[in-house]
């Protein structure tokens, strides 16, 4: 093949000797604007896993490359004053000059021809030049080509909300550093790790609105690098701060980070292909240093691509599918990451070792068991000062052994306090007769009471024979409902050490319809009755049944409707009360304005189209006793273009705190058939994350949380305060107890029935463990971790 790569970094300096290296007859011409020395930022960082790619790929410039790096396993963080340091992480330095002479000379050796100084105005005049089968485009973030071919490519460029400028020191630094600092205007951070013997890179960053307020955006260069330098001067230690862009001025040195993801990565449409590489095809944020990891896998792809297939069709489909997948990935983590570094604000009333987990696992893919398996004394002591807090915060004497997985510690919410923080979800069940619940609802309900969580959820009851979903949901609207609930809540009281919970809701204009089995969300065939919703809609159009929309006496009876039940669930003896206020149910279609047009006063605004759940939720907060806590599920994104996003869940959260709520239950969803939801593990989890952390009030995490090292991620950073745990305990009862002897934490009390099973459990897992420490493998919960790793 006859090659041209424009853009001599990373990613098109690799390419070229791979292929080279591969098929010495193929010609390869890399063309670069710059000079041979030229290049932008001090170092880049890869983990140990992408250094065995590259001796995976080609050892001789590994070797090299290893030979050049400085390695360090610590990561150190400074907050408030105080320093927390986790090890075990393996990242490597590389200064990037020394990375693109490696790969220029490596690329000499093998023959592939370097032509710099030459800028590139014509893709395809180029490739004519050099008469190419294959054009490579690795030029970069602004990358020409793909504005060129933006109609294929389909780029989204999306310019985040940070200011960051790239320096240096002659500071030698023993770990991964990252230091925050609180100012007037807000904080600054800087990441700093040491890339060669004497030098080490310092980037300095904050948000656009803090760095404004401070000023920055009016200093010279100069003027910039001696604030950052005053500053961060106890990390600095008197050393200066240097830059390498001297050609800029003001506050041009201070860069905004875009994120590009391309639709599509080849375009065929001219004399000869083009196919996107490195930053040209995809960015991914420093703070997880993979943008360089990404180009030389790119690399590694497209020449195995190459090197598996006849044709070169085949080979760039192949390239694009494989790499755009683990690209997404990627992206979906650095992107997590990148969040968290732009809202440090939100994490800033956290104590330091709190604060510091809640950065190291801010991207997902750094998971507790995966952090234990790093540095289980780090680990250790955390959980040692967790569980310490939360047994204080109980009111509950310490446990004999303070290293309590963190949702095993307790957790206590006005007069109830619950013995670790595992709920089991409201599902719908569709088992009740006439509303009134009955043995199998004591089977199912009494079964998870008994399997170790500490809260059970009954599902979504309604307060009037019109506010079902279908038939066969509950009720608490007649005494027979309120005696069958109270046999219940008197068995899980007896015989377990459980509390219950129950959901009092409406279905609005989802009622009326059938049995999930029988047809979610479908009509009856007969015995219909008539909807309600805050304007008048129809759930599935030319389908459901058209709910007609409220008036003010239809609001007063429903308000009643809920009083009632209330009283109802408290002579029954339920412990907790949750307010159903999402997926698209009556309450719920009041807030969302996919659902909401009215143009009283309670429609417009988010303030007014809360104003009736708010109502609701007042009165029932006054009828129920004061010791006992209540809870609102919101649905804190509609995922639909103009629907509730992320933003407003915050806000609806500081309306229900402001009315009396101590918990809010962050799902999403379901309001729309028009919905885009973005799924995945824990992927609601960011929701109860800004909640919590924005609106200052108590969350539950739900959605796809399936193992115990998700709940302890959740609970030990922060981002929730409980984990409700839905389908896993469908399949498992006992899901809680079963994952407290997975992780081999024993101190959890099981029921004296079941004891036997117990010690069965822990030493059938216990020699699982010893026959892969045996063989030289890992222990269950480390292979778990080393494949969320990657």
């Amino acid at each position: 093949m006859n090659i041209v790569c424009i853009g001599g970094g990373p990613a098109g300096l690799y390419f070229s000797l791979l292929m080279k290296q591969q098929n010495p007859a193929h010609r390869i011409t890399v063309v670069e604007r710059n000079r041979p020395y030229d290049t932008f930022g001090w170092g880049v960082v890869f983990s140990d896993q992408t250094l065995g790619n590259l001796m995976n790929a080609d050892a001789e410039t590994a070797r090299a490359i290893l030979q050049s790096f400085n390695h360090w396993d610590d990561i150190d963080i400074h907050f408030k004053g105080a320093k927390v340091s986790s090890g075990g992480h393996g990242f490597c330095g590389i200064g990037r000059k020394r990375l693109l002479n490696i790969l220029q000379q490596r690329c000499e050796e093998l023959g592939v021809e370097l032509v710099f100084e030459t800028d590139v105005a014509d893709d395809q005049e180029l490739a004519a030049k050099y008469g190419a089968d294959l054009v490579i485009a690795s030029d970069g973030l602004n990358s020409r080509i793909r504005s060129r071919y933006a109609a294929t490519y389909a780029p989204q460029i999306e310019a985040r909300q940070c200011r960051f400028v790239w320096l240096g020191t002659k500071k030698k630094f023993d770990a991964f550093t990252f230091a925050f600092k609180q100012t007037e205007h807000g904080w600054f951070q800087a990441h700093i790790y040491q890339y060669d013997g004497d030098t080490s890179t310092f980037i300095v960053e904050a948000p656009e609105t803090v760095w404004r307020a401070a000023g920055l955006e009016e200093m010279s260069q100069e003027q910039s690098i001696a604030f950052c330098e005053q500053l961060f001067a106890e990390q600095l230690d008197g050393h200066a701060l240097l830059s390498n862009a001297a050609h800029l001025r003001g506050s041009s040195v201070w860069i905004k980070f875009p994120r590009i993801v391309c639709e599509q990565w080849v375009h065929w449409n001219g004399a000869t292909p083009v196919v996107l590489m490195g930053d040209a095809a995809h960015s991914a944020h420093y703070s997880i240093g993979s943008g360089t990891k990404l180009a030389l896998e790119d690399a590694i792809e497209l020449a195995r691509c190459f090197g598996a297939h006849g044709d070169a069709k085949t080979a760039l489909a192949a390239y694009q599918s494989l790499r755009a997948v683990e690209v997404l990935k990627i992206q979906s983590a650095a992107r997590n990451s990148m969040e968290w570094f732009e809202n440090v604000q939100r994490y800033s009333a956290m104590e330091a070792p709190q604060f510091a987990y809640s950065m190291l696992t801010r991207s997902q893919r750094l998971s507790h068991e995966n952090l234990r398996l790093r540095d289980a004394a780090y680990v250790a002591g955390f959980e040692s000062w967790f569980a310490a807090r939360a047994f204080a915060q109980a009111g509950v004497a310490p446990a004999a052994n303070l290293a309590v997985p963190p949702m095993f510690t307790p957790f206590k919410v006005r007069g109830l306090t619950l013995k670790n923080r595992v709920l089991v979800s409201p599902m719908a069940q569709y088992s009740a007769v006439d509303g009134v619940v009955g043995d199998y609802h004591l089977a199912h309900l009494g079964a998870r009471a008994l399997g170790g969580a500490a809260l059970v959820f009954a599902e979504m009851t309604c307060v009037s024979a019109e506010a079902r979903i279908t038939p066969a949901c509950p009720g608490m609207y007649t005494p027979a409902h309120t005696a069958a609930w109270q046999r219940i809540v008197d068995f899980v009281h007896a015989s377990s050490d459980a509390k219950i919970a129950l959901q009092l809701g409406h279905a609005g204009a989802k009622g009326s319809t059938r049995a999930m089995w029988d047809g979610i969300d479908q009509p009856l065939e007969q015995g219909n009755w008539p909807l309600w919703a805050a304007s008048p809609q129809q759930y599935l159009a030319g389908v459901s049944q058209t709910a007609r929309e409220m008036g003010e006496a239809d609001m007063a009876q429903l308000q009643a409707d809920f009083v009632r039940a209330t009283l109802a669930a408290d002579e029954a003896g339920f412990d907790w009360l949750e307010l159903h206020c999402a997926h698209g149910y009556l309450l719920s279609s009041f807030i969302s304005p996919l659902t909401n047009r009215r143009g009283d006063d309670y429609g417009g605004s988010l303030e007014n189209r809360c104003r009736f759940p708010l109502r609701v939720f007042a009165a029932m907060r006054a009828a129920w006793p004061q010791h006992k806590p209540m809870s609102v599920r919101i649905s804190a994104h509609d995922w639909v273009e103009g629907g509730i996003t992320p933003d407003d869940a915050v806000a609806i959260a500081r309306l229900f705190k402001a009315a009396g709520a101590d918990l809010i239950d962050c799902s999403s969803g379901q309001v729309s058939k028009r919905e885009k939801p973005v799924y995945g593990r824990m992927f609601q989890t960011p929701f109860a994350d800004r909640v919590r952390n924005e609106a200052d009030i108590a969350t539950i995490a739900v959605g796809s949380i399936f193992e115990a090292d998700h709940a302890n991620g959740i609970i030990a950073a922060g981002r929730a305060d409980l984990c409700a745990v839905g389908r896993p305990h469908l399949a498992n009862p006992a899901w809680t107890l079963a994952e407290a002897a997975r992780i081999g934490y024993h101190a959890v009390a099981w029921p004296k029935q079941y004891q036997p099973g117990k010690q069965q459990l822990e030493r059938n897992l216990e020699r699982e463990r010893q026959l892969a420490a045996a063989s030289g493998g890992l222990s269950p919960q480390q292979v778990a971790a080393k494949l969320l790793e990657g």
